[in-house]
């Protein structure tokens, strides 16, 4: 725990990649450990040189880990959201795909005992109090990461790791739907805030000038869409009860289109305005809720399958989500929510934190 080296493990979780800490091995002090993490992944800076970040949001978060106190959970997970240019680390958030890496960090360090060729840890979300089980491989007592399990915006395979999702409803904010409507009016359009997980603001991209196919790289260079995205974010935290959030990255913006490619709905999210490669697992989860109220933006442009399986379709594939809703309750209850992610171990030693203030 000091500047000469953090024990720590690399790992890539579903679409993201982030750093595994034992809250032992971090400082107690919420303020001495975000900066220690703030020179750990090089933040501030662009291409983060001189950390081991990836220049990237989705490629800059953080997992602690510790066992829990909690009689019903095995491990507590704190996410952190290291921000790539700015001195920010945030904790307003769950992130759905490096979850997906905490149950086999838990088994590799010792906090879990692995049972027979399969385990399950059960996992207590720091960040928003909710709860999940992480189901993988452990032949023979080890964590085994090889499997024919493929994920869109992975390349190659992986062993499965099914992440089941409870206490999903108001993760952030408090409630399913956070404004208490199904729709609002922001900039003169109609969006749907939802909070399934991750706190969402969903908008048809036709209403903001744009096909919702147009890949990551080509929304990027969009300014002035961008400028929407933040000012539809901004006023949107406000009415969903988050306060001012020009310093966070909830809530994140999905913009909707009817699927072409076979899946439910397709997505163009936002994060919180640099658009996303895919789709985050939570994100998904709150995008596919919004298509499930009868009166949503979202459902206007959903073709709903029958049952509670549900495929995403983002810049770089599909994502496919289970989410089961009782619509005659007001609001909403969420019941289940369930996702299959891979996960996989990248490098296991110490990290070393560049000397100074960030």
């Amino acid at each position: 725990m000091t500047d000469d080296g953090v024990r720590c493990m690399l790992m890539r979780g579903g679409t993201s990649k982030g750093a595994y800490f034992l809250a032992s091995d971090l400082p107690g002090d919420p303020a001495e450990r975000d900066d220690l993490l703030l020179r750990v992944l090089g933040s501030p800076d662009p291409r983060q040189i001189d950390g081991v970040g990836g220049a990237h949001l989705l490629t800059s978060k953080v997992a602690v880990v510790s066992a829990s106190t909690d009689p019903s959970a095995d491990v507590d997970y704190l996410f952190l959201q290291v921000a790539v240019d700015e001195p920010v680390v945030s904790s307003r958030q769950n992130c759905g795909n490096i979850l997906a890496g905490v149950g086999p960090f838990a088994v590799e360090r010792g906090l879990v005992a692995p049972t027979g060729d399969r385990t399950e840890v059960r996992i207590r979300l720091v960040n928003t109090g909710g709860s999940a089980t992480a189901s993988f491989p452990t032949p023979g007592g080890r964590v085994d990461y090889r499997g024919g399990t493929a994920i869109s915006g992975v390349p190659g395979t992986a062993a499965a790791v099914v992440l089941g999702f409870a206490d999903t409803a108001g993760s952030t904010t408090g409630s399913l739907l956070p404004t208490g409507r199904v729709v609002d009016v922001i900039d003169g359009i109609e969006v749907t805030c939802v909070d399934n997980g991750m706190p969402v603001v969903v908008a048809a991209a036709t209403d903001l000038g744009v096909t919702g196919y147009e890949s990551h790289q080509e929304l990027a260079e969009d300014r002035a869409l961008l400028d929407r995205i933040q000012s539809l974010r901004l006023q949107a935290g406000e009415l969903m009860g988050l306060g001012d959030v020009s310093a966070e990255s909830v809530p994140k913006t999905t913009l909707v289109a009817p699927p072409r490619d076979g899946g439910a709905l397709c997505t163009r999210t936002f994060i919180p305005v640099r658009p996303h490669t895919a789709i985050g697992v939570l994100g998904a989860i709150s995008a596919v809720t919004a298509a499930l109220l009868p009166d949503g933006v979202a459902r206007r442009h959903a073709r709903l399958p029958g049952g509670s399986r549900f495929d995403v379709e983002h810049p770089t594939g599909h994502l496919e989500v289970e989410v089961e809703l009782d619509l005659s309750t007001d609001p909403p209850t969420a019941l289940r929510a369930a996702n299959v992610r891979t996960a996989r171990k990248l490098f296991d030693g110490t990290v070393y934190p560049r000397e100074g203030k960030p």
